[in-house]
């Protein structure tokens, strides 16, 4: 098997063949990684001070009327690009083990060296409310092996406070170019403040700044607000270029019970391998269900 660490932008693999322990990313690595760049979106639309009259749908920028919407030229339901052909299917006895520890590992790999693939560790982090309502956002995957799948936020952040409520999540890793997903579903645990703390001081001093002027998800006066406590916190910082890890921030790790691999084919009869924890009792006939390594059932879903 090709290791990861010969890609240098990627995230070290465990060291052995089940990826022993968690894996985390060298601050090297985090550093220099060409996409270590900020990204802002704003979720408020702009504020327009014009008069009444003048609030049409066509003066109203971005704002599109149901009329140009209908006389525009992308046809949605015509989008459709090849995946893999039939000669490219992913079948069970191309699994590298008998666990899926392995098996995403080896995929992350091979993501990690595809053209086309700039964050292999970027995931859809679905959380839910105690009753029940959902929101999704994308998150960094910072370590991985048996024990789970880390990432760091704020914990007074949505969801944050949704964890702590209701620890059941799901992960979803898309790659595009290579027509691959996997799905992840468990519970989540916090990490040490110990391991949350040394990995956020192996973060550029800018992210350590960001994370700590944040109050992450909730509403305030402008951006003008925010660069202004980078700026006084910056400061106050001084020589020794260190940031005091908010008591707010920290680690999960995500514990699977549910681990799914996809692939998509060209005529939609698409691959999924599904990898679950053997339910109390439970017999694999290896007909529908397979048995697998340490704890594990594996079996194909139609798609």
């Amino acid at each position: 098997m090709r290791r990861l660490l010969a890609h240098r932008f990627s995230l070290p693999l465990a060291t052995a063949a089940l990826g022993v322990g968690i894996v985390t990313a060298s601050s090297s690595i985090l550093n220099n990684h060409p996409q270590r760049r900020p990204i802002f979106t704003s979720h408020c639309a702009p504020k327009i001070n014009k008069p009444a009259e003048a609030m049409s749908e066509e003066n109203i920028p971005g704002l599109y009327s149901q009329d140009k919407l209908r006389s525009m030229s992308i046809n949605i339901t015509g989008m459709r690009i090849p995946y893999h052909g039939k000669n490219e299917s992913f079948t069970e006895d191309q699994l590298v083990a008998r666990e899926p520890f392995s098996q995403f590992n080896n995929w992350f790999e091979r993501a990690a060296i595809t053209e086309g693939i700039e964050e292999p560790n970027a995931m859809c982090l679905a959380t839910a409310t105690k009753d029940g309502k959902p929101s999704c956002r994308m998150v960094l995957l910072k370590g991985y092996g048996i024990d789970g799948f880390k990432f760091f936020t704020n914990y007074c952040s949505r969801k944050g406070r949704e964890l702590e409520e209701n620890p059941w999540v799901s992960l979803n890793f898309y790659w595009e170019p290579m027509k691959r997903c996997i799905r992840v579903e468990g519970r989540v645990e916090r990490l040490s403040v110990e391991e949350s703390t040394e990995y956020f001081h192996s973060r550029p001093i800018s992210s350590q700044v960001g994370a700590a002027i944040s109050p992450q998800s909730q509403p305030v006066p402008g951006r003008e607000f925010l660069l202004e406590k980078e700026k006084e916190l910056l400061a106050n910082v001084g020589e020794n270029k260190c940031v005091d890890k908010p008591e707010t921030w920290g680690g999960f790790v995500v514990i699977p019970d549910v681990i799914e691999f996809w692939q998509g084919q060209t005529n939609r009869i698409h691959d999924r391998i599904r990898f679950r924890k053997r339910a109390p009792g439970e017999c694999p006939d290896n007909v529908l269900v397979h048995e697998g390594e340490n704890g594990w059932v594996f079996e194909r879903l139609a798609p």
